[in-house]
């Protein structure tokens, strides 16, 4: 059987819908397992043994395009995590027999499979909601998934080679300060400031400020508020599948609850991560996919005084380290 899974939101959306991935793979070996995704994620899609072929979804080419891919790929079954009208339409035009996908939205039309899960509640995590869409259709489909569920057999030789090119002889402890996709709360640049000078002047741990390839301008402002501290700045310019092997040998990785957040998870890396105070944002919807144990969650309060208690907490737990 062909099975399609669509997620072409953002890296962190992407990376939640792995476990499910991997489940659908696991219930049958003979299925062939075809993801559309974002061209962003479409290195890491093709990094995983799991997933038999990769469909990019390139938003400046026609929807004409896009299902021709797909009638390419003979999907038996789709299951979209995350619909819009222009990929509900394209499996429609691809004459996919079976549409599954959450009954949201204008574009649960075009689908064969609505599954009510109102989502909004955060009755479980997105990765669970994931597992549990495909269970509308496998309904013995297993739960328990490897963790770490990315593995590179040449991660430590990467690491030692960024750490002897950047003069590192610590174990590192990552800051990524920048944020995006669901992520609406943060320290400010002062706060994480403060909190990578003591870290850096403890001296137990290297530093190290990790930076997309589309944040030059963040990577400056923080060059010029942290002379004369000893941290290493990296901007990710090797793709995003190598900046995976790099996290994954780091010994914490802290951050909002972004892409990267959800990358240092998937590849079993500690984490730190600040969440809005609000249930749509919060840890219980977007919690990491890798062991729990490994995660550390802060959701930020709005209210100066509580924010200005939670930051001590934060500065105690990474003395802790």
């Amino acid at each position: 059987m062909n099975i399609l899974v669509v997620r072409t939101d953002k890296l962190g959306d992407f990376i939640t819908a792995l476990p499910a991935i991997y489940l659908l793979k696991a219930y049958d070996s003979q299925h062939k397992i075809t993801v559309c995704v974002a061209p962003l994620n479409e290195a890491l899609a093709k990094s995983l043994d799991f997933i038999d072929e990769v469909i990019v979804d390139r938003q400046d080419e026609s929807i004409f395009s896009l299902v021709k891919k797909l009638k390419s790929a003979k999907i038996d079954i789709a299951f979209t995590l995350f619909s819009n009208t222009r990929i509900a339409l394209a499996q429609l035009l691809a004459a996919i027999h079976i549409r599954v996908a959450p009954a949201t939205k204008i574009a649960q039309i075009f689908y064969t499979n609505r599954v009510k899960q109102r989502r909004s509640q955060v009755k479980m995590s997105e990765f669970e909601y994931n597992i549990a869409l495909c269970r509308s259709v496998f309904p013995d489909l297993g739960s328990e998934y490897p963790q770490p569920l990315l593995n590179f057999i040449d991660a430590q030789s990467y690491y030692e080679a960024f750490c002897r090119e950047n003069e590192i002889y610590k174990e590192i402890i990552a800051f990524h300060v920048g944020f995006g996709g669901s992520s609406d709360a943060n320290w400010t640049l002062e706060e994480y400031v403060v909190l990578i000078k003591e870290l850096s002047y403890a001296n137990r741990y290297q530093v190290v400020l990790t930076f997309g390839p589309d944040e030059e301008e963040l990577c400056k402002d923080m060059q010029s508020r942290l002379i004369n501290v000893d941290v290493r700045f990296y901007i990710s310019q090797d793709g995003l599948v190598n900046f995976a092997k790099l996290i994954s040998q780091f010994t914490l990785f802290v951050s909002t609850s972004t892409g990267t957040y959800h990358l240092a998870s998937l590849v079993g890396t500690r984490t730190m991560t600040f969440f809005a105070d609000s249930l749509f944002a919060s840890a219980a919807r977007w919690k990491g996919i890798g062991d729990e144990k490994l995660q550390t969650h802060f959701m930020l309060p709005q209210e100066p005084n509580k924010r200005e208690e939670m930051f001590e907490r934060v500065k105690l737990q990474l003395k802790s380290y």
